[in-house]
């Protein structure tokens, strides 16, 4: 039998903050941007939440509804350096570990309650270690699967534990609303109350083969997690370090121009790769190799992007003050580390971000359809190759 914790830590965005800023404490906090802008919530506290404020929510409506609240662009390095932070105490604890989001984890405990008993008891360690060495609130779930474990982490926020005991899945999730159940949007959520499914229980009370014939497979999943069924085991890839593009040329380029042009090409292949497979970055690094063999590296540090232009920018800057010497170019590299799973929600982006994101997904598709020279971006539009 699994034994799986979903340790979500509280509105961390808002809880890095106020380690920053402790006088932020107490008060309705809001992370996103300009009040004024057309940026989205991308967190906000609790005392934040009690005005209807919640995250993805257009940045103008949060102000009409909590004005005297205190409107944030956030760190996004030290949102990243916390992450990490707290992946290292759970490391000591868990033999597999499966870092969901920047502020999600799967920890599966599985065969472990030799070593650590009471799985109440070791939620409950593991919550006040984070609190005492990172001053970071989390609420964490425990379920034979992950399903469970994640929508039970979030069922005592903040700080909250709960255990769904092992064959109480489908009790546990009946009298929840629809919504709660991973997957379920705005339109699916629409659709499924026009049908008069309002409740968990609503969905489990109708048959698998009812769902497989209005929602195909999507619909089978869903009757599953209803049903208390989910993974039992963790998604644990090998983690890749980068994702980088370089190039050595024949002969050796001495041309600044030139060279900004092959950086541009090479920008928009990694941003590529990184959307393929659903991931977001937050370091663009440049490799530089002049004829002489001598070798440089810079790194710089930026809010988590997948966008062609945003990594150009960064390595261009790059380039621009590594190249320094009168000597010609060898080989020129991009590569990008410090990954995490694409969410919206979770970054800080303003309206015309999100359609531009969305705009390069659709760009992905195309590419993937045809080749990756079907579309050429530049930096304010993109080229269709007939």
């Amino acid at each position: 039998m699994s034994t799986i914790f979903h340790l979500d830590l509280d509105a961390f965005f808002v809880s890095v903050e106020r380690i920053l800023t402790p006088s932020l404490n107490g008060k309705p906090v809001i992370v996103g941007g300009d009040p004024e802008g057309r940026g989205v919530v991308a967190a906000c506290s609790y005392e934040a939440r009690s005005y209807g404020l919640r995250s993805g929510m257009p940045i103008r409506q949060a102000f009409k509804l909590c004005p005297h609240g205190i409107y944030l662009h956030g760190h996004g390095e030290e949102y990243i350096r916390y992450s990490n932070l707290v992946e290292n105490i759970l490391i000591d604890y868990a033999p597999l570990i499966e870092k969901a989001s920047i502020d999600e984890f799967y920890i599966d405990f599985s065969g472990c309650k030799k070593i650590y008993g009471s799985s109440i008891q070791l939620a409950e360690k593991i919550q006040k270690e984070v609190w005492k060495t990172l001053n970071l609130p989390c609420s964490i779930g425990i379920a034979s699967n992950k399903t469970i474990a994640k929508i039970a982490s979030d069922f005592h926020k903040p700080k909250g534990i709960t255990h769904v005991i092992n064959g109480m899945e489908k009790e546990f999730l009946a009298n929840l609303p629809v919504e709660t159940l991973p997957g379920v949007g705005i339109v699916m959520l629409k659709n499924l109350n026009s049908r008069g499914i309002y409740f968990v229980k609503d969905i489990t009370a109708l048959t698998q083969d009812y769902f497989s014939a209005v929602y195909g497979k999507v619909g089978i999943d869903l009757w599953n997690k209803a049903n208390g069924r989910g993974r039992e085991f963790l998604s644990i890839e090998h983690k890749r370090k980068s994702i980088s593009k370089e190039t050595t040329f024949e002969n050796d380029i001495t041309s600044k121009e030139e060279l900004e042009k092959i950086l541009f090409q090479l920008s928009g292949k990694v941003a590529h790769s990184l959307r393929k497979k659903g991931w977001v970055a937050a370091t663009v690094n440049l490799k530089l190799r002049y004829t002489d063999f001598t070798t440089l590296t810079r790194s710089k540090t930026i809010d988590f992007t997948d966008d062609d232009k945003t990594i150009y920018d960064t390595a261009v800057k790059l380039f621009r003050n590594a190249y320094t010497r009168r000597v010609a170019v060898r080989l020129i590299g991009v590569g990008l580390t410090n990954f995490t799973k694409y969410s919206e929600q979770e970054l800080l982006f303003d309206d015309y971000e999100i359609k531009r994101k969305r705009m390069l997904r659709a760009v992905n598709i195309i590419r993937s359809k045809y080749n990756y020279n079907a579309i050429l971006i530049g930096c304010g539009s993109m080229n269709v190759l007939h």
